[in-house]
């Protein structure tokens, strides 16, 4: 079984087409998975801190509060959160 632990797990499973518990991932949904991957390595970046916040607001929202999530990216100088932001990981919380 492969380790299901840290951000890069699933991608070490996807990378060997194999989920987490063994089994193999079906080639039509790691083909649709490869495809769409694509797009998002062509795309162009706009800054590492924006990927940054990026990244911080989609993992933190499940993991935190939306006050404590907002207070942490406001003490660490990042734009607080969106309201459009907000709708979507908390809206429906």
């Amino acid at each position: 079984m492969a380790e299901t632990k840290g951000a890069d797990a699933v991608d070490k499973a996807i990378a060997q087409g194999l989920d987490l518990d063994g089994s193999p991932i079906p080639a039509n949904k790691l083909d649709l998975y490869n495809r769409v991957m694509g797009f998002e390595a062509g795309r162009q970046r706009s800054g590492v801190t924006n990927t940054m916040r990026s990244r911080i607001v989609r993992i933190g929202a499940k993991h935190l509060a939306q006050d404590e999530l907002n207070q942490m990216l406001l003490d660490a100088e990042f734009a607080p959160l969106k309201d459009k932001e907000i709708a979507f990981y908390y809206g429906g919380k």
